[in-house]
Formats: structure tokens, sequence, C-alpha cells
């Protein structure tokens, strides 16, 4: 019933940018936060960006100042504008999306297949 698909992944050099998308489809009722997560070889999963329907935010440390996450273009969908980028950041980024959907009254998380971002050292 809810697909959660992200885009904009792929190889840059240290220092460059690059924006990520994620976009909620299918039956969804309304979405409570919308975020990104990472997984890093030999890594647990961990939080780089979340924002909620309020449009409160949170960062991981590690991306304040260099990482932005925002709704945009539609209400179901959120970006993650990532600049300055370090060798570090180098994972799959899965986007999460906390939500209701028509089937359920409550809400459950989902998750995106995620995409890889590699930065070059």
């Amino acid at each position: 019933q809810v697909q959660l698909v992200e885009s904009g992944g792929g190889l840059v050099q240290p220092g460059g940018s690059l924006r990520l998308s994620c976009v909620a489809s299918g039956r969804v009722v309304s979405i409570n936060a919308m975020g990104w997560y990472r997984q890093a070889p030999g890594k647990q999963r961990e939080l780089v960006a979340r924002i909620s329907s309020g449009g409160s935010t949170d960062y991981a440390d590690s991306v304040k100042g260099r990482f932005t996450i925002a709704r945009t273009n539609a209400e179901n969908t959120v970006s993650l504008q990532m600049d300055s980028l370090k060798p570090e950041d180098t994972a799959v980024y899965y986007c999460n999306a906390n939500l209701r959907t028509v089937s359920r009254g409550w809400a459950g998380n989902y998750w995106g297949q995620g995409t890889q971002v590699t930065v070059s050292s």
C-alpha cells in the first residue's frame, strides 16, 4: 500500500554535493515525520536528518551545517541537500516515514530500499 522511493544518490568527489529525494506513494493518509538514515559497512544504521509534519528538524552532529532536510514539491516528498561531502559520508541512505495508511488507524514506520552515496577519497 505504501512505497518510499529514493533518488539522487551517486558518486561525488570530496567537497561535492548531492541532493536526495524521497516520495511516499500509495494509500497514505497522513505523515507524522520523514527522515533519512544511513548505514555504512560495518556500522549500525544511524539517523542523518528528520523533519516532522510541524516542520521541526533534527540532524546528526556529524552533518550539521552541511546537510539540509526539507519538505519539497508535495507533502509526501522530502529532500536532503548534502553539501561539503566527506568520504565518511559514504553509505547507503534510506528514506523513512512515520505515517498512517488507509488500512490502519495508527502510524507506522516505513522504509525505502536505499540509495548509494559514494564520496571518493
